[in-house]
């Protein structure tokens, strides 16, 4: 089992709830060993988020184990809900971990995301921890899907940031978009340092969208718990790997001093931990050339 007792239940907008864990200092869920929930997920914050309209729910990731997944449908069930869909953001492990939970009704992935998870089945199905069973998507769409979710209307659409698959959900009632990882407070994670110059792109594209708030899966929970951030964080973001390709930040300079005029600005908080994601960054640049 893993201890869900961090979890907390956050509510950034009416009908709008996070499950975010992690982000407690000295503490890990699964084991002293470097692994990907407590290194890629745990240490870092992560939230899941629901959708609430009456008795049915959108969930968006499925939370980093099964364990966080049947405390996420508890919640929704306490509300009332009984019509649960889950959408994926995207493939990795700590977005996927509890799909089982979710698989007496539908989950709507990118094609993309159901490819990857299908290629990737027995890596995830056998990692530390292992996801098993992996459930994959029942649904998929390519550009956008729109969805609803009792009388709200929730609009699923495709961008090419972090991982080729990225999903955002876009609530236009509210004005929010939550983001998956498009998206991270302090900075993003390069997972395909490759296609880094198509993601600068594509934070743009996003940027553009309409919206007030935006809530990624990794964040600062204060700052999901008051609303989530503005279009700071992606121009922060993407400042971040603009600077990266021009080649700043391999003369060993702190993360704290690199993006110190975005924390400054109030775009992005700075958490210690990103530390080794920018140290992660700059190596896989260099590893693909860039």
């Amino acid at each position: 089992m893993t201890d869900t007792r961090t979890l907390r239940v956050l509510e950034p907008a009416s009908g709008v709830f996070a499950y975010y864990d992690g982000r407690v200092p000295g503490l890990r869920l699964h084991s002293a060993a470097p692994n990907w929930l407590d290194d890629g997920a745990y240490s870092l914050g992560i939230a899941s988020y629901s959708v609430v309209d009456g008795s049915e729910a959108i969930v968006f990731d499925s939370h980093i184990s099964l364990d966080h997944a049947r405390a996420v449908r508890s919640h929704l069930e306490g509300l009332g809900v009984n019509r649960i869909t889950l959408v994926l953001s995207h493939w990795h492990d700590d977005h996927v971990a509890g799909n089982a939970v979710f698989s007496d009704g539908p989950i709507i992935a990118h094609r993309q995301t159901r490819n990857a998870l299908a290629a990737n089945r027995d890596k995830l199905e056998s990692g530390d921890p292992p996801i098993s069973p992996l459930v994959l998507p029942t649904e998929i769409f390519d550009d956008s899907l729109m969805l609803t979710v009792g009388t709200r209307t929730v609009e699923a659409v495709h961008f090419a940031i972090h991982s080729a698959d990225g999903v955002v959900l876009r609530l236009t009632d509210a004005g929010l978009l939550l983001a998956g990882d498009v998206v991270e407070d302090t900075i993003t994670f390069i997972s395909e340092a490759e296609h880094t110059p198509e993601h600068i792109a594509e934070l743009g594209r996003l940027a553009a969208l309409p919206f007030r708030h935006i809530l990624p899966a990794h964040g600062a929970p204060e700052r999901i718990a008051g609303g989530g951030y503005d279009v700071g964080i992606i121009n922060a973001n993407r400042n971040y790997l603009r600077r990266l390709l021009a080649g700043e930040g391999r003369d060993g300079t702190p993360l704290s001093a690199f993006v110190a005029e975005d924390v400054a600005a109030g775009r992005i908080g700075y958490f210690e931990p990103y530390e080794a994601v920018h140290q992660a960054n700059l190596k896989a640049l260099a590893a693909a050339g860039l």
